[in-house]
């Protein structure tokens, strides 16, 4: 049984990315979770990266919700690796190449798992990338930051035109661009949460942002009234079944642990085409993670306590029993 009382946690977020102000609603909501539910946990809002190794040195047990940049993309991980602290979600390789959007891509399509074609534009080269995408991949095309999270500048382009200036736009403000083919279908995300030695797929979900071909932006992901949220989703077998081995081959190849979230795009033709994995996703009371769980019956404190438990049992014996 694990003693409470003995386990100092911190829930870590903020940081300097463009998603930090999801990441403290997400840390808020984990924080006051958690200390309902009896643990010792404080609050630790940070809006760089100096200095934290101190910061965290008093506890035992690290809940990281910071969304992108160094908190997500393996720098925090390898850190609390190196101070020996146990915390919630996936190591630095994993979290570094989930990230990454066109090294998982590339490690899902050597692993048989759809992901849809694309084009990697590098900084210095936008003009020469421009004309790849446009040679090798058919219009429209999702432009997206290489390395960012949360559909963070994620747009829907059908133009050469539109397609130049939106790639030079978002490689300005963030580097290396993703182009991808788009594909029509439906909107899907897919859940994972390990427990009990297994990774369990949670209940589906469809997303339905409002407005026609319209993509789950980040205006969609985070205003109430312009998306529905349909869990679970109307999947037949079939495809239910296809959504879910993607999910859970995205997942194993990366080598992700205790919780993602994996987004997907299910073609008319029931394929479904494995766009991200979110290692870290966000905890906000219009999250999409735990709409699932709650769909799998599992309200939201008890899915944070779940959560840090899976950290907690990688501490040592004597820092965990009562």
């Amino acid at each position: 049984m694990v003693a409470k009382d003995r386990i100092e946690v911190a829930v870590l977020c903020g940081g300097d990315s463009p998603e930090r102000e999801v990441s403290l609603r997400s840390g808020k909501g984990v924080h006051s979770a958690l200390r309902a539910r009896g643990f010792r946990a404080e609050l630790v809002e940070i809006s760089g990266y100096d200095g934290l190794p101190q910061k965290l040195a008093p506890y035992d047990v690290v809940f990281d919700i910071i969304h992108g940049g160094p908190g997500e993309d393996g720098t925090v991980q390898l850190l609390l690796e190196l101070l020996g602290k146990a915390y919630v979600g996936s190591g630095p390789l994993a979290s570094a190449l989930a990230m990454d959007k066109h090294e998982a891509k590339r490690l899902f399509a050597s692993k048989g798992i759809p992901t849809p074609d694309w084009v990697l534009v590098e900084r210095d080269r936008v003009a020469e990338g421009i004309e790849a995408a446009r040679g090798n991949l058919p219009p429209p095309w999702v432009v997206k930051p290489r390395n960012q999270g949360s559909s963070v500048a994620l747009c829907l382009v059908r133009t050469a035109d539109e397609l130049a200036d939106a790639v030079e736009r978002v490689a300005g403000e963030f580097g290396d661009v993703l182009v991808e083919r788009f594909v029509a279908g439906r909107e899907l995300t897919a859940g994972i949460l390990e427990g009990d030695g297994r990774a369990r797929v949670l209940p589906v979900l469809e997303l339905r942002p409002v407005g026609e071909g319209r993509l789950f932006d980040w205006a969609a992901k985070y205003t109430p009234g312009e998306c529905e949220f349909i869990c679970p989703a109307e999947l037949s077998p079939a495809e239910l079944a296809a959504v879910e081995e993607a999910a859970r081959g995205a997942f194993t190849a990366l080598g992700c642990r205790d919780l993602a979230r994996v987004d997907i795009r299910l073609s008319p033709d029931g394929t479904p085409y494995v766009l991200e994995v979110n290692t870290l996703p966000g905890m906000t009371e219009m999250s999409t993670f735990p709409r699932m769980a709650a769909a799998a019956g599992i309200p939201y404190g008890e899915l944070m306590e779940r959560l840090l438990l899976l950290a907690v049992s990688r501490l040592p014996s004597s820092h965990r029993m009562g």
